[in-house]
């Protein structure tokens, strides 16, 4: 018996064609999956990871829709319900993070305490 477990994080149509985008370049190594996680640090104490990795010992993968993505077994506490989102405007542009979890954020969007 299969047991499907909902993907702690959440893309955007915008942020999964950005992600798309950046792997179809030239020079892209495809053993090279999608990391989302958390790492100590920031002005407000955890900053969000984003970024292609090898798959680790301690990490699960997930399916968003059609997509993927690696991610710590741990970091899932913090990020449970997060959205990702690509910006492509004039006043802002990159990924941004959406996470329910965090009790404090700080202006730079990449930087939250829990």
């Amino acid at each position: 018996m299969e047991t499907i477990v909902a993907a702690p994080v959440s893309f955007t149509a915008n942020a999964i064609t950005e992600v798309k985008r950046l792997m179809n370049e030239d020079g892209f190594d495809t053993t090279q999956k999608l990391r989302v996680g958390v790492k100590g640090g920031g002005c407000s104490g955890m900053t969000y990871v984003l970024g292609f990795d090898a798959m680790q010992a301690d990490d699960e993968m997930h399916y968003f829709n059609d997509f993927e993505f690696i991610m710590n077994k741990s970091h899932g506490l913090y990020l449970f319900g997060m959205q990702v989102d690509w910006q492509d405007g004039l006043n802002s542009r990159g990924f941004t993070f959406t996470n329910p979890n965090a009790t404090k954020t700080c202006g730079c969007g990449t930087s939250f305490a829990v």
